[in-house]
């Protein structure tokens, strides 16, 4: 998706829901920016960061809830993977309509009503969640969870259209950020639940987040506002779809933010299947990955910044596969400590990957449009308008695909515990799939044309 302007008839002629409406957005206007924009934009980053990092924590809340589920439950280490996986195959499928849903109703509306669904996840588990439920009510309780993945995609699309290009950077790192950590919070909160009311009481959990989301909808119908000249570009995500970087670049992603995601939800309960730790003990560690993972992401794309994007995702995919090498040794040698440090490298690197493919997907795109531009094939203007249009719809695009690495490594998980008894035929398809990451990485954006593009530093 990207964000254009239109005309005063187009703007007039069209039906739209009530609430705030900016008819006049121009935060490339430095004049403007200073006046108006910043403090507005701010505004609505914040509040806007406050919804995405509940959704986040309602996401991953069926990442804790097993922690939860004793014996009595009836629900053996496969099913509970298998919980985890429906939750991040819906969150990543509802990133598509959630990226067109903020030109359709308004950044402002859409992000009260996709804060207001989140109750449907919490408020459903709230009557279910007890020994005795049946497991097809769980994986659908875990499928509305899905809700809060959505959230990514509208979120990032609304704060991009607020910020001038040179700011944009910042702002969208703090948003994915402050999003990505909504994973660690709900792990703390669920470690202190256990803590002072014991494993028994899943549904405390609720008691804290069920108000926390009506607050962070009211936070966002009080401090946000719509943009008017929002609108849904469907060439350029077309053009995004049938773009070859759009594929290769979503492959990566699935690498990076597909690992972080997916080993958000499945940490805890390889301590627990794997290592026997009580659900108290596996919490005790399950927040550290996230948690660490999330505030190192905007160190990724400055190292992208300096040392080129494909130099650092390159490098990252390499460590990301020692990490499993790591956790394999560990595994063998039934030792927590080292499979704990292994498996926290892994939410790292994950973490820096983040940041650095984000990095590399407008400059693969500049990268083209500079080539049109030296070879005359388009004007200045035109091509790098052209360039934002299409990198902006491959970056919702990449971000949706991306998520159904979480997806792929649950379900590795849960066909490894199965015949296994052990997460290390599971580790062992990801050091595989890393270095086939690191080989689709050099081939492509190390030694070909598209280098000059994310090999070395690019100002995007």
């Amino acid at each position: 998706m990207t964000l254009t302007d239109v005309t005063d008839e187009q703007r007039t002629g069209r039906a739209r829901l009530g609430g705030r409406w900016i008819e006049d957005w121009e935060p490339e206007d430095a004049g403007f920016w200073e006046r108006t924009g910043r403090a507005v934009a701010n505004r609505n980053l914040w509040a806007s960061i406050f919804v995405e990092h509940v959704g986040f924590s309602v996401w991953t809340l069926w990442s804790v809830f097993v922690l939860f589920m004793g014996p009595e439950y009836g629900v053996d280490a496969a099913g509970k993977f298998f919980l985890g996986a429906t939750a991040t195959l819906v969150g990543a499928v509802l990133r598509v309509p959630y990226t067109f849903a903020v030109a359709r109703f308004g950044g402002r509306n859409w992000t009260i009503v996709s804060g207001l669904l989140l109750l449907v996840p919490t408020v459903a588990a709230a009557f279910v969640l007890q020994p005795g439920t049946p497991y097809a009510v769980f994986v659908l309780m875990a499928a509305l969870a899905g809700f809060g993945g959505g959230n990514f995609a509208s979120s990032m699309t609304n704060i991009n259209t607020f910020f001038p290009e040179g700011r944009k950077g910042t702002a969208l790192g703090l948003n994915a950020g402050g999003g990505n950590l909504g994973v660690a919070v709900i792990q703390l909160v669920a470690l202190l639940v256990i803590a002072t009311a014991g494993a028994g009481h899943p549904k405390l959990l609720l008691a804290v987040y069920i108000p926390l989301i009506v607050i962070c909808a009211v936070c966002a119908a009080l401090f946000m506002d719509n943009i008017s000249s929002v609108r849904n570009d469907t060439g350029a995500f077309r053009l995004a779809v049938a773009d070859r970087d759009t594929t290769i670049m979503s492959f990566l992603y699935i690498g990076t933010f597909g690992s972080f995601i997916g080993y958000s939800f499945a940490f805890g309960l390889v301590l627990q299947t794997q290592f026997g730790r009580t659900p108290l003990q596996a919490a005790a560690l399950t927040f550290i990955g996230p948690l660490l993972g999330s505030f190192i992401r905007p160190l990724g794309g400055w190292l992208a910044d300096r040392f080129g994007g494909a130099r650092v995702t390159t490098v990252n995919f390499v460590a990301m596969a020692a990490a499993t090498v790591v956790c394999i040794v560990a595994s063998g040698m039934k030792s927590l400590p080292l499979f704990v440090a292994g498996f926290i490298a892994l939410f790292v690197f994950s973490g820096v990957g983040n940041g650095s493919t984000y990095k590399m997907i407008p400059a693969i795109f500049r990268r083209k449009a500079l080539a049109r531009i030296a070879s005359g094939a388009s004007s200045r203007e035109e091509a790098l308008l052209a360039a934002r249009r299409v990198s902006g719809a491959a970056i919702g695009l990449i971000s949706a695909v991306g998520a159904l690495g979480g997806l792929l490594i649950n379900l590795a998980f849960r066909q490894s515990f199965a015949a296994a008894k052990s997460g290390v035929p599971a580790f062992w398809v990801f050091f595989a799939f890393y270095l086939v990451c690191t080989v689709v990485t050099v081939a492509v954006y190390l030694r070909s044309p598209a280098r000059a593009a994310v090999g070395a530093p690019v100002p995007v």
